[in-house]
C-alpha cells in the first residue's frame, strides 16, 4: 500500500449505534462508573466478583486480575473526547495515564517505557515485520501528523506477552481516516507484526465486547501457526488509535485478549 500525503482532514463520519455493554460485559468482570463531579472529574472503572453476574458464578474463565482502573481527572474546563461541545474528539487527559495497567503478578516490558512515558517512534515500528512495510507505516505517521505514543507492556507468568500503543493526533478526523483507510481492512490487518504469518478477522470477538464510541478492529493468527500464536486489535477512540498485540508460545488464549481490549477501550472512551 503506497504512502500518501494528507490533503485535508476528512470531516469525521457519524457515530455508529452500538449494542450498550450487556450485563456490563459479561466476561469482563468490568463496569463504568461516571463520577458527577463536573468535567474535570475522575470516574473509575471497577471489578465485579463472578457471582455479581447471573450465570458466571464459576471457577475463573481465564481473565486476568487488573486492578481497580481510574480515569485521570480532566483539566479544568476540558470536556471528554466524545463530548458534544468536544468536537475534534481531543483527549485532554495525560494519554499515559490512560495506558491499561499491568494485571497481577505480571512482569512490565521495560523497553516500552520510552523517556518519560514517551515511546520513540522507531520502537513502535519495531514491531512490523517487514522493513518495506515499517517504511510505509512511518511515512503515514508522518503524513497524518503523529503527536506522540504511550506505550505499555507486560508479560504474564503463563508466558502471555502483551504491547499496547497509544498514538495520538491532532483530530478524531484524522485518526479515524488513518484507522478505517490505511490500517485495517474488515478481513485482515493492513501490515503484519513480528510472529505473524497469516492474521484473520476475529469473528469469535464478542459483539458484547464492543465499547460506545469506540471502533475495535479485532485479528487473530490463522492455523497453521509456527511456535507462539499472535492475536491483535486496533481501536479508534476520537484523537487516539490504539494497537494492542498479544502472543504466546502454543495458543494464545482469546478471553485475556478480549478483556484487554474491552478494558482499555473503556479507559479512551
Amino acid at each position: 500500500m503506497e504512502p500518501q500525503t494528507l490533503q485535508a482532514a476528512p470531516e469525521p463520519r457519524p457515530k455508529k449505534d452500538r449494542r450498550v455493554l450487556r450485563a456490563v460485559l459479561r466476561w469482563t468482570a468490568a463496569v463504568v462508573v461516571f463520577g458527577a463531579v463536573g468535567a474535570s472529574a475522575a470516574y473509575g472503572i471497577t471489578r465485579m466478583e463472578r457471582t455479581d453476574v447471573p450465570g458466571l458464578a464459576t471457577e475463573s474463565d481465564g481473565r486476568w486480575d487488573y486492578p481497580t482502573l481510574v480515569k485521570p481527572p480532566l483539566p479544568s474546563g476540558s470536556p471528554a473526547p466524545f463530548a458534544d461541545a468536544n468536537k475534534s474528539g481531543t483527549h485532554y487527559a495525560d494519554l499515559r495515564e490512560l495506558l491499561l495497567p499491568a494485571p497481577e503478578g505480571a512482569r512490565a516490558d521495560a523497553a516500552l517505557r520510552g523517556k518519560d512515558g514517551w515511546l520513540p517512534t522507531k520502537t513502535f515500528l519495531a514491531q512490523y515485520a517487514d522493513e518495506t512495510e515499517r517504511g510505509t507505516i512511518a511515512q503515514l505517521l508522518t503524513d497524518y501528523g503523529l503527536r506522540h505514543i504511550a506505550a505499555r507492556g507486560w508479560t504474564t507468568p503463563d508466558g502471555t506477552r502483551t504491547r499496547i500503543y497509544l498514538l495520538q493526533f491532532d483530530t478524531a478526523a484524522v485518526a479515524d481516516e488513518l484507522f478505517s483507510a490505511k490500517l485495517t481492512n474488515y478481513s485482515l490487518p493492513s501490515y503484519r507484526v513480528r510472529g505473524a504469518d497469516v492474521s484473520e478477522r476475529d469473528e469469535d470477538f464478542p459483539p458484547s465486547a464492543e465499547v460506545d464510541d469506540v471502533e475495535s478492529a479485532p485479528y487473530v493468527e490463522s492455523k497453521p501457526y509456527g511456535a507462539e500464536q499472535v492475536r491483535q486489535a486496533y481501536l479508534s477512540a476520537g484523537d487516539t488509535i490504539g494497537v494492542i498485540v498479544q502472543s504466546r508460545k502454543g495458543t494464545a488464549p482469546a478471553v485475556p485478549f478480549q478483556q484487554t481490549v474491552t478494558l482499555q477501550s473503556q479507559l479512551l472512551g
